[in-house]
């Protein structure tokens, strides 16, 4: 990618916005995200924008040091994926570290966890922001900050959400036949943005037309957007399962699992069917004692019916990029080359329960 100067300041002062990140010249802000990685999502130039102080990682990425680091020098504002956050969270309910002067943690990268922001909240009383974007938006698209007045279960509702987009930022949805869908929360398609710190196209590189739509970026992620703006992504076009027809969400069926207290990961993926052309098979890693059963079972309830999983397979850890994404195409080589069966267990799906009739 090939950023303007205008371009980047732009992207910085939005970043200092109050329903972005609020970055002002009292944060003390660690990037455990590398600069290679998007930017670092921006913060290294919002914090020398706003005169905000920068405590940087180092070569150490493990939770201990992270943590030992964050308390020592007070870091208000630390942003890394959630797969940091997951060590950390471990690491933090095991030795209680004093992490008070946390008052927000962007977080994005890859889908955030609900059980993942709400442990974080409600055992250290740091708040776990989810953001989205990519290389391609500088990255900041949207922020999930929650309208004034949100509280329970509607709170929660939104901050799984990827957000309301960023200001000077326009979206849309755009279904397969190339029809621009409605703000709904259930018409989905590719989700589409241009702005003034949005690509409009790559920089020596012919496959800009395939990537843009007349000055829309084509992002690759599938969702929807909410009557009220919010942005609710259902899977990457390329991680989608299509099963006898309907799609399957792999992010939302990742979020379902990794709320079961012993999984430590989990990432899904399509496995081939002789009937339904694919099924999603979950990838899980252990940090307790369950079986596939009790994770089929514990899904009940939480997703569609017909979106459980026929399959677990046990690993020892989810495969992750250089930025610490779960590595999908790792795991589908596995799953082709037999990698995968070592610990891989058939479950039994919920029956569907009996309709109730009056008489």
């Amino acid at each position: 990618m090939l950023y303007s100067h205008r371009s980047t300041l732009l992207h910085s002062l939005a970043i200092l916005t109050t329903d972005s990140f609020g970055i002002c010249k009292s944060d003390r802000i660690l990037p455990v995200v590398p600069m290679f990685h998007a930017n670092a999502w921006g913060l290294i130039y919002a914090a020398a924008l706003s005169g905000a102080s920068l405590v940087m990682p180092g070569p150490f990425m493990q939770a201990g040091p992270l943590t030992t680091l964050m308390e020592r020098e007070r870091c208000t504002v630390a942003g890394a994926v959630p797969t940091i956050w997951m060590d950390v969270l471990r690491y933090a309910d095991e030795h209680k570290p004093d992490l008070s002067a946390l008052r927000v943690v962007p977080c994005g990268g890859a889908a955030v966890p609900r059980s993942l922001m709400q442990a974080f909240q409600e055992r250290h009383g740091v708040t776990v922001c989810q953001a989205w974007g990519m290389t391609e938006t500088s990255p900041l698209a949207s922020v999930a900050v929650p309208p004034a007045g949100a509280e329970g279960e509607e709170h929660w509702r939104y901050r799984t959400t990827q957000g309301q987009i960023a200001p000077l930022v326009e979206v849309r949805i755009v279904a397969d036949d190339g029809t621009e869908q409605p703000w709904d929360g259930v018409s989905t398609g590719e989700i589409q943005v241009r702005g003034q710190w949005i690509a409009s196209a790559y920089y020596r590189d012919d496959s800009s037309a395939d990537k843009f739509d007349d000055g829309w970026l084509r992002t690759g992620d599938v969702g929807a957007i909410t009557s009220d703006g919010f942005i609710v992504i259902t899977d990457r076009s390329k991680d989608v399962i299509k099963s006898g027809g309907e799609w399957v969400s792999s992010v939302e069926l990742e979020n379902a699992l990794m709320g079961h207290p012993a999984v430590r990961e989990a990432a899904v993926i399509a496995k081939p069917d002789d009937r339904f052309t694919e099924r999603p098979l979950a990838c899980v890693v252990r940090d307790g004692d369950v079986s596939a059963q009790d994770l089929v079972d514990f899904l009940e309830g939480q997703v569609a019916r017909w979106w459980i999983p026929d399959e677990v397979a046990f690993i020892d850890e989810v495969p992750k990029t250089s930025v610490g994404k779960f590595d999908k195409k790792e795991l589908r080589r596995r799953l082709a080359e037999d990698e995968l069966n070592d610990d891989r267990h058939a479950v039994e799906r919920p029956a569907a329960k009996p309709e109730s009739t009056s008489v």
